[in-house]
């Protein structure tokens, strides 16, 4: 937790809450650490966090992840396209959209022909397991931070979906 406190500036409350499993906290900052690292560049792997985030309806997660795309220079249409769930533009990103809500719709079983549309748009198959390793991270924070209210930071407050306005989370 010191180390998020310190990187960030202060200490996110949904950081806090999962601290009440020590394990789920240190798995969660572990395996997310890792997708971070992984070959997805920093726009699909926003896209893939963003995707789960809003299909299971994390708030506290789509106002973080609206600041880290904003930092990251996204456009704003594709900002607002995650958030609202809506098909991307950019091909290539709509690709990482698709192929992630595939994998969860299938758990994992998508089709031959999905794999494909995915690598057509330059991604690797490695790529599309970091998908994979993308959404069990994220799953785990959502799913998390929903069961424990997680409140919305005042630092992120800015980002907030319109229904998180008053400060709780899913």
């Amino acid at each position: 937790m010191e180390a998020t406190a310190k990187r960030l500036g202060y200490l996110p409350a949904p950081v806090g809450r999962l601290a009440t499993s020590p394990h789920l906290l240190d798995g969660f900052l572990k395996i997310s650490a890792i997708f971070e690292s992984s070959t997805l560049d920093p726009l699909s792997r926003e896209v893939v966090i963003m995707t789960i985030a809003t299909r299971n309806g994390c708030h506290v997660c789509v106002a973080m992840h609206t600041a880290k795309l904003t930092a990251l220079g996204a456009d704003a249409a594709v900002i607002t396209s995650l958030r609202e769930g809506r098909p991307l533009t950019d091909e290539r990103l709509e690709a990482v959209r698709r192929f992630t809500l595939d994998v969860v719709a299938t758990s994992g079983a998508v089709s031959d022909d999905t794999l494909r549309r995915f690598l057509d748009h330059g991604h690797t198959a490695q790529n599309a397991l970091e998908v994979v390793l993308g959404i069990g991270a994220y799953t785990m924070s959502t799913l998390a931070n929903r069961m424990t209210g997680a409140p919305l930071d005042e630092q992120l407050a800015a980002f907030a979906p319109q229904e998180c306005q008053t400060g709780t989370a899913g």
